[in-house]
């Protein structure tokens, strides 16, 4: 599976493949025919405490990122999040963050990353 992510402000493309918003909130001025978002995973982004401590600066992007990973690993709806996005070859993680590095979207890419390694470990054995 290829993996890209952008801001859901960018310009749809075809070669986005399945395109899913991984905000908890909706985007100021973006209307949903605009986004053409085929997934809004607002069980899957972080909780907005979560959220707010880090945009408020209490915590640094290492334990946001912590945090997160243990959130995902813990989130009932997580599995059924694997399992549709498993049916795609390409993925393109979006956010309305102006920095893409340093929002959710890399640690949740890492996410669904080793999950699909691990998976592909269980097949094998």
């Amino acid at each position: 599976m290829e993996i890209f992510a952008k801001r859901i402000y960018d310009d749809p493309a075809k070669s986005d493949g399945f395109r899913i918003l991984a905000d908890r909130l909706w985007p100021r001025g973006m209307t949903k025919e605009k986004a053409e978002i085929d997934l809004w995973a607002k069980d899957i982004a972080p909780s907005t405490e979560l959220r707010k401590s880090y945009h408020g600066k209490e915590i640094d992007f290492k334990e946001f990122s912590e945090k997160y990973l243990k959130e995902l690993t813990e989130n009932p709806q997580t599995e059924e999040f694997l399992n549709e996005i498993k049916k795609h070859k390409t993925v393109t993680l979006m956010t309305s963050v102006k920095e893409i590095e340093g929002s959710e979207v890399p640690v949740l890419k890492e996410f669904i990353l080793l999950a699909e390694t691990e998976s592909q470990k269980k097949r094998f054995r």
